[in-house]
């Protein structure tokens, strides 16, 4: 059996256009998928710069992303971060959280996710206020389901490290605390889990007395290490077992977005064909199935520099010659690669810390 399955847009740096994100919601709903969450960490309106109003613009972005998502089927969801307001849940910052709310619901949401990752997390009491946060937006807000993803997201010691030590029991007292109807997201063992078992599934439930929601980091590509590759390879360490282990499943794309979607098409064969299940025919069918037969088999027959090599171990002729490769193709993802290759999706510490 497959999870619902969806795409958190969570990532880092250059953010998607408007039409891509609506291209691909719609082309994966041919394909299974069913939720579609608006997170970039570029849009500053959703994250530190939160409390003010999104642009007009941005707005009208948003509402028609919404129309398109659900004439398709597809739940249409915003993760929203209101940046370490458990520090002083005051009148001011629940006066500003009403309007956000507000807004949110006129262009129209199914899903709500509230996103206390990237922020300090060695407070006391962080899940108790957390929770209170997340149980006065339930009761303001108009969407059908609501997410949380807690500061500690993941067992990954990365997180201690960054954002200070995790409190004691954090994730007992969330899962204990938090209504039993809000999901919790949860990305694995790891920020970027390279595979996830039964039994660490089946732990972390009991942890949070429900089935986590996966926030899956693959194919993101979105930090100054990461973005020197194109993930395209097909998902494996994806059990079919794992649909019996999780509420929902959730992809975290690329910066690419027509590339993104093959390794997209890749979870719906992990799931569905069960032990039948092959990575590399997987991978050769979905990039066809994306790109075409031509530039499938060019691109297959490169995914060894292009998913494992790096733009950095690129020699400049190499480049030149993969960069000539893809110009010929009138295709947007060939488009992807040449601008890849030319460092138009290169995210620095910098675009990070400013988003």
């Amino acid at each position: 059996m497959t999870p619902e399955l969806g795409i958190i847009e969570g990532f880092y740096g250059r953010p998607w256009t408007w039409d891509e994100r609506e291209a691909t919601a719609v082309y994966l709903s041919r394909h299974g998928y069913r939720f579609y969450h608006f997170a970039p960490k570029a849009d500053v309106f959703l994250r530190r710069r939160w409390a003010e109003p999104h642009p007009a613009e941005d707005a009208a972005g948003l509402a028609s992303l919404s129309r398109t998502c659900r004439a398709h089927g597809v739940r249409f969801g915003v993760g929203l971060s209101p940046y370490e307001i458990y520090r002083d849940f005051n009148d001011d910052v629940r006066a500003a959280l009403t309007r956000k709310l507000a807004f949110l619901d006129e262009i129209g949401i199914d899903d709500l996710a509230i996103l206390f990752d990237d922020m300090r997390g060695d407070f006391p009491d962080l899940a108790a206020k957390q929770i209170e946060i997340a149980h006065w937006i339930k009761e303001r807000s108009a969407a059908t389901r609501i997410l949380v993803c807690p500061s500690y997201y993941t067992d990954d010691p990365i997180l201690d490290r960054i954002f200070g030590a995790r409190p004691a029991n954090y994730l007992e007292d969330l899962g204990r605390m938090l209504d039993p109807a809000i999901e919790i997201l949860w990305t694995g063992e790891e920020v970027c889990s390279r595979e996830f078992s039964t039994g660490h599934l089946a732990r972390v439930a009991t942890q949070l007395g429900r089935k986590p929601f996966i926030w899956d980091n693959y194919p993101v590509n979105d930090g100054p290490r990461m973005s020197q590759f194109l993930h395209l390879r097909a998902f494996t360490g994806r059990p079919t077992v794992m649909s019996e282990h999780v509420a929902a499943h959730g992809v975290n794309p690329a910066s690419q977005p027509v590339l993104s979607l093959i390794p997209a098409l890749t979870l719906v064969d992990a799931y569905t064909q069960g032990d039948a299940y092959q990575y590399g025919a997987s991978l050769a069918a979905a990039a066809e199935t994306v790109l075409g037969k031509e530039l499938a088999q060019t691109l297959v027959n490169d995914v060894l520099v292009l998913n494992d090599s790096g733009l950095d171990r690129l020699t400049p002729s190499a480049s030149e010659k993969l960069r000539a490769r893809y110009a010929a193709f009138d295709h947007p993802a060939a488009r992807e690669i040449t601008g890849w290759l030319d460092g138009a999706y290169r995210i620095t510490q910098e675009i990070i810390d400013s988003q």
